[in-house]
């Protein structure tokens, strides 16, 4: 149930989106309990978990969303309203199962974008099958938000080659992934100018993926750690200094399905709610009858609507104008994730002490809502990002 009907009849989408929808919906029925069965019960099983999730999806031909057809996808290129429906379908029902796929397409979003024909055969199939689980590591210790201040290095090696040294943190799949797409300080100009991308495979000698860091809603997250880390020229994506513009044309598509996924916690919240609310009995009367219940609920609808609405509006202008979507890609980001804070903070305190309690829904969706307001541009920063955008526009 994650998208209403009316949402799939708004014209953002086509008949292949609304028949994708039905086919997450099944799985999540009859595949999805089994697959988390246990998944709570340490960091071990939690990534087991993820690594399960990944193949299902593959085997059920749910992650053909994240590559183009020419190699096993659904669409004929990179879509970001399957994927934003696709997030926001399993978010609805999962954390992991939402982590499972968005990290697919995030990890190979660069090749598929930026690579060449080889790069993209190399790795792509693999991810669709769920049998090439990916990674997309920027974020260093002290360079987040400021993707220029990082300090990872590639150097080219006499006899052809780069040697990749430095640390990564934050990186989604650290530890279970197959291949990873790392960003390091190459040196053709200063600042962002002067980083590439590379294509790695885990078993490179010199790469490290051991340490994890546990965080409130768990999910594998940990540091990549590069030593004397040697690969071929081929594992270049694009051209040397290209770096910058592949990792933000990457995240300008996918801060996007994050939104997504923000809503599909939202919706679940609202359901949860919902739920509550007619069942919960005080004082003669069930919490529906209250006014200031209904008006909770009310604010809450606003804001999941409002969230859809400027989700898929920046979906579908990358997708059908083809164009550059920072500034609608920030807002749908900034906005969604910022609304389903409150909402899911909102259903939290109309189930009382019930929504504290630990392995609730709604304490769940809590947890995993928080990390969402940070990761792929933090809040404060796509303010500044939208606010810059929306001042250059005016200057004309």
């Amino acid at each position: 149930m994650p998208a209403t009907p009316a949402d799939l009849a708004w014209p953002f989408f086509d008949e292949g989106h609304r028949a994708y929808v039905p086919q997450l919906e099944r799985w999540i029925a009859d595949e999805l309990p089994a697959l988390l069965e246990g998944s709570e019960d340490s960091l071990d099983a939690c990534y087991a978990c993820v690594q399960r999730l990944v193949r299902s999806l593959g085997q059920a031909g749910l992650l053909r969303a994240c590559v183009p057809a020419a190699y096993g996808g659904l669409r004929e290129n990179f879509d970001v309203r399957s994927l934003a429906l696709a997030r926001e379908t399993l978010a609805r029902a999962s954390g992991l199962a939402d982590f499972a796929l968005a990290m697919q397409g995030l990890g190979s979003a660069p090749v598929t974008l930026f690579g060449n024909a080889a790069q993209k055969a190399a790795l792509l199939p693999g991810v669709a099958e769920g049998r090439t689980i990916t990674a997309f590591a920027l974020s260093e210790p002290d360079a987040g938000s400021d993707v220029a201040a990082m300090s990872a290095t590639a150097k080219r090696l006499p006899g052809g080659g780069w040697r990749l040294d430095g640390v990564k943190t934050w990186i989604s799949n650290a530890g279970i992934a197959d291949h990873y797409v790392i960003f390091a300080r190459s040196g053709e100009a200063p600042g962002a100018r002067g980083i590439s991308a590379f294509m790695v495979d885990a078993k490179t000698p010199g790469l490290d993926a051991s340490e994890r860091i546990p965080v409130i809603a768990p999910h594998p997250l940990g540091l990549v750690k590069l030593d004397d880390c040697r690969v071929p020229d081929e594992a270049l994506l694009g051209e040397p200094g290209q770096g910058f513009k592949i990792a933000m044309g990457t995240l300008d598509s996918f801060r996007t399905t994050v939104g997504a996924a923000a809503l599909g916690f939202a919706r679940r919240a609202l359901d949860e709610a919902l739920r509550r609310a007619h069942a919960r009995q005080m004082f003669g009367k069930t919490l529906a009858d209250f006014q200031m219940t209904q008006q909770k609920v009310g604010q809450m609808a606003v804001s999941i609507d409002a969230s859809a609405l400027m989700v898929y509006r920046a979906a579908w202008t990358k997708d059908v104008q083809q164009v550059r979507v920072t500034r609608e890609a920030s807002m749908a980001k900034l906005y969604a994730t910022e609304a389903a804070q409150k909402v899911i903070d909102g259903a939290v305190q109309l189930f009382g002490g019930l929504g504290v309690v630990h392995g609730s829904v709604v304490e769940r969706l809590y947890r995993e809502v928080r990390a969402l307001r940070i990761y792929e541009g933090a809040s404060e920063v796509l303010e500044l990002i939208v606010g810059a955008r929306v001042l250059q526009d005016a200057k004309g």
